[in-house]
């Protein structure tokens, strides 16, 4: 006598949309159970696998200024808030931040607890990658060749994101895998991010010979370049552009003026300078660029609301109170 063996998945099945949200907790829930493990009670570990660190806090932290690489910052648990220039970008596990060009912001986690910390996975984007993938859509590249976008952006961290994340942390446990695997991982991450409507600044940035691109190479020349003097129509050399227009793209994509990037890359690296090699605000002025201590020192009360000194000094006790 046959049995029914009949499955009753149309009944039991659950909508696709509803699918995909609990796909996406159990896939969040993995990570913060890999990275919490991974990470121990450390601040941020460089992982085995090229251009993955993980990040971990207990508590909210003050402001801090600093530059961010191009990357994929993934929040796995808490929040984070990053201002650049004017603008605030909050990110937590629904979102994730796109970095696509080395810009100076100011970062501070707002949302972390000992019961519940901050957990961060960032990836360092390889450029040549990017340029790689992008090539291979000419209709879609042509279309973004002459259009600025914004250098930072949060996206939509769907299922597929973080799957390819937790494929990409799982190689820390499997390192003959990940000289091969880690470069396919990394390149579907890429591809989703391109196929993404967030993803078209980093499309246009790796796009050669358009305007976004041209003006990456006038960042990349202030980046490397923050100490020497800066003139504008020497820039606009470098980029292959008229001044009006590469002041146009370059306020598009970093939400300021060449002078104004270049004297936030100088304040930030001063700023390092004396917290981390003990300089004082004299000797730092003049290493990243300065020729008047005076204006450092005004500059420097403009931007981060105190006096050099005193700004390093609540910093260290702050970074004291945080390691006690």
């Amino acid at each position: 006598m046959e049995t029914n063996t009949v499955h009753q998945t149309s009944h039991t099945a659950l909508p696709f949309s509803l699918a995909v949200s609990v796909r996406r907790e159990e896939l969040l829930t993995q990570l913060i159970r890999r990275v919490g493990a991974l990470i121990g009670s450390a601040a941020s570990l460089q992982t085995s696998i090229p251009g993955v660190t993980l990040y971990r806090y207990c508590a909210p932290t003050v402001p801090d200024a600093v530059t961010y690489e191009p990357s994929v910052a993934l929040v796995v648990q808490g929040r984070k808030r990053v201002t650049l220039r004017r603008t605030s970008f909050d990110y937590d596990p629904s979102r994730f931040l796109l970095t696509s060009l080395d810009l100076p912001v100011t970062s501070q986690v707002i949302e972390a607890s000992r019961e519940a910390p901050y957990l961060c996975m960032r990836l360092k984007l390889d450029i040549a990658m990017v340029r790689e993938l992008a090539s291979r859509e000419q209709e879609q590249t042509a279309a973004s060749a002459h259009t600025s976008e914004p250098a930072m952006v949060t996206a939509q961290t769907t299922a597929e994101f973080l799957d390819a994340f937790c494929r990409l942390l799982d190689l820390q446990h499997a390192p003959q895998d990940i000289a091969f695997m880690s470069g396919l991982i990394k390149r579907e991450i890429i591809y989703r991010i391109l196929q993404s409507a967030e993803g078209q600044g980093l499309r246009s940035i790796a796009t050669t010979g358009g305007n976004s691109q041209r003006t990456a190479k006038a960042v990349e020349w202030i980046r490397d370049n923050y100490t020497k003097p800066l003139r504008v129509e020497m820039l606009a050399e470098v980029a292959c552009m008229g001044v009006s227009t590469l002041h146009h793209h370059f306020r598009a994509l970093t939400s300021m003026s060449p002078l104004q990037y270049q004297k936030q890359l100088r304040l930030h690296e001063a700023r390092r300078r004396m917290l981390m090699d003990g300089l004082d605000a004299a000797h730092a002025a003049f290493e990243v660029g300065y020729e008047s201590a005076s204006q450092f020192n005004r500059e420097y009360s403009r931007f981060f609301g105190q006096s050099p000194m005193r700004d390093v000094r609540a910093l260290r006790v702050v970074g004291d109170g945080e390691r006690s």
